[in-house]
């Protein structure tokens, strides 16, 4: 699941990335390539279009990453370690038993 979600993420990144790029700024911008297309969007032109898209693309992004964040956040709770742990009846060796050192009787 987190994969589906992780590729929509991405695909709302570019979407976003685009619809931005796309608007009018203050300055000219790359808005000044997108003038051919004021017709195809009605007479207001492509901004309350483009405003609205992004906006709704925007939207779709925060939802997509708490989501994102929620699943992961699951994810975590769980260890990688729980799900190896084997039981064994395997005995520990004993330790060997101490001995006192001998006492060495050489003269010279």
């Amino acid at each position: 699941m987190t994969g589906i979600l992780l590729i929509s993420q991405i695909v709302l990144v570019v979407i976003i990335t685009i619809a931005v790029l796309l608007q009018k700024s203050s300055s000219i911008g790359l808005g000044a390539y997108s003038g051919s297309n004021e017709s195809v969007f009605g007479a207001k032109g492509p901004g309350s279009f483009l405003a609205k898209m992004t906006f709704f693309f925007g939207f779709l992004f925060v939802v997509n990453t708490v989501t994102l964040g929620y699943f992961y956040a699951q994810e975590s709770t769980a260890s990688v370690v729980d799900s190896v742990v084997e039981t064994t009846d395997v005995a520990a060796p004993a330790a060997p038993k101490a001995t006192a050192p001998a006492e060495s009787n050489t003269s010279k």
